[in-house]
């Protein structure tokens, strides 16, 4: 998968975490979802 690809999920997902995580009413299997995947980009783009 291309970097800017990569980075471009990475910035979604970052985003809607902060959106749910403000909302404060999101499902936390959800949350706990998006936060493993952001995990996973950060580490497959070597920035963990």
């Amino acid at each position: 998968m291309p970097v800017n690809q990569i980075e471009t999920q990475l910035e979604a997902i970052t985003t809607t975490i902060a959106y749910l995580e403000k909302k404060g009413s999101c499902d936390p299997e959800v949350l706990k979802e998006l936060k493993n995947e952001r995990t996973r980009l950060l580490k497959e783009l070597n920035v963990h």
